[in-house]
Formats: structure tokens, C-alpha cells, sequence
């Protein structure tokens, strides 16, 4: 969740509707936490653990209607790519936590992430491409580094399946 920027704007817009932002880095998680608290943001929480770890033993499947990634660590040398959040197994989880019908909200602007998030989330047999647009975020402030450096930024959205797909 970073310093909370968008968790502290939709807890604020959306007072009928509950967050949770998961933030692994502690400076990050305690700059939010007290973001939260002075916004009086009573309806989100901020948790500080790996999201991987949260998700799997905190969070029940089909739980979650929307999913936010913003500006994950693109940890741009190819040695470290095993270590970006968007991958694989993580996806699956993620699909998992998601109610049928729920959606899952990415962005970054490194595109050869945006590709390998793409890739992933396309593979995940129970996540499909959405269509429509997006409504109004923030900008986040790896976003705005982003575009004050002139990167692309790609927004990625996937629906969860309704219902599991069929075997092969």
C-alpha cells in the first residue's frame, strides 16, 4: 500500500465499503497506519506482513471483491525478476481470494512488467480480461516519478470467473 495514498482516498470516498492495505516495508506501513488514523478512516485497516503470506493464511477464498496492485517493486535486473510480486503462483492465490465476478486492478510503468504481469494474469485460468474503463485513482507517488520520468503507464483489469472453467 505504500504511504496509503489511494487507501487513504478510497476509505474516505467509499465510507460504506471496508479496506485492508498490506504493506511488508515498515516505514511505508506506519506512515499509512497514521495517514489512516489523522483521514479518520475507521473503515480500512493497514496490515504489516508479506502479501503472499497474508493472503494465503489470513484471507478465506472468494472473499475479496476487488484487488488493487499499484506500482509493485519492479526489481528491474533480470536476476532479481524471480522476486516481483506478480507471478505465477501468486496469481492463482490472488484469483483464489477473489469473489466470482470480483476484479483485480494493476498498474505499473515498467513495461516489461506490465508484459509479465499481463502474461500471468492472462494464464490464470480463473481470471479473464475486463473491459471498461477505470474509475479515477490517485496517482501514486511511483506513478507520478513515473510519468515525471516519461514511462508508459499500463493498467492491467481481470474479472474473476463466475464460475470454474471447465477441465481439459
Amino acid at each position: 500500500m505504500g504511504k496509503g495514498t489511494f487507501l487513504t482516498e478510497q476509505a474516505k470516498a467509499h465510507p460504506e465499503t471496508n479496506f485492508v492495505g498490506v504493506e511488508y516495508a515498515r516505514w511505508f506501513w506506519r506512515y499509512a497506519s497514521d495517514r489512516m488514523r489523522r483521514n479518520q478512516c475507521d473503515n480500512a485497516r493497514t496490515v504489516r506482513a508479506e502479501a503472499f503470506y497474508f493472503l494465503q493464511e489470513h484471507v478465506p477464498d472468494a472473499s475479496v471483491s476487488v484487488m488493487h496492485i499499484y506500482f509493485p517493486d519492479p526489481w528491474p535486473k533480470k536476476r532479481h525478476h524471480k522476486r516481483r510480486l506478480v507471478q505465477p503462483e501468486v496469481a492463482a492465490l490472488m484469483a483464489r481470494k477473489l469473489m466470482p465476478g470480483g476484479t483485480l486492478h494493476a498498474a505499473t510503468d515498467w513495461p516489461d512488467y506490465a508484459e509479465q504481469m499481463a502474461a500471468v494474469f492472462g494464464a490464470e485460468p480463473l481470471l479473464v480480461p475486463a473491459s471498461g474503463g477505470f474509475a479515477p485513482r490517485p496517482a501514486t507517488k511511483f506513478e507520478s516519478r513515473g510519468r515525471r520520468l516519461g514511462h508508459p503507464i499500463r493498467d492491467l483489469h481481470f474479472r474473476r470467473r463466475q464460475t470454474a472453467p471447465a477441465a481439459r
